[in-house]
């Protein structure tokens, strides 16, 4: 990456306007074009550095409710569980963890309820039997920013 991606990098990860036209504010902090902006944001997200661009919402402050989701899958039906779980539009991400329990994701719905009856579904589709909701007893945010340099 050159000096400008890295730039571009550092000004959208926390600080991406919210406005009909985001990278021509962008460019206009980095003394650059707004297509020039969109060619190299295209160009990040190609070569895999940028993943996504999206709002990160307060579950809380919307009514709805999180949990951390933990499973033991084993190793052949890994990619299966995997596909059904991304299926769910309240799955935010999920990981693989050298642990007993491998398979650890996130959930948001409307409440816990609902999680619950969903994760009963994921178990019975896919035969795993152990997945455990995990809500937080406290929530700790920091703002995290990862300065590019």
């Amino acid at each position: 990456m050159d000096e400008v991606e890295k730039d571009i990098l550092n000004q959208i990860q926390s600080d991406f306007p919210i406005i009909s036209r985001p990278y021509r504010e962008i460019g206009k902090r980095l003394h650059l074009s707004e297509q020039e902006v969109i060619e190299r944001v295209k160009k990040l997200k190609e070569n895999g550095i940028i993943r996504r661009i999206g709002g990160n919402f307060h579950s809380r402050h919307l009514n709805y409710t999180s949990t951390l989701c933990a499973a033991k899958v084993p190793e052949e039906k890994i990619e299966h569980f995997v596909e059904v779980v991304n299926r769910y539009p309240g799955v935010t991400h999920n990981y693989l963890r050298n642990h007993a329990y491998n398979v650890w994701f996130t959930f948001i719905a409307e409440n816990m309820d609902s999680i619950h009856a969903i994760l009963k579904v994921i178990s019975e589709e896919t035969g795993v039997t152990e997945v455990r909701s995990l809500p937080a007893v406290k929530t700790f945010k920091i703002r995290v920013d990862f300065e590019v340099q």
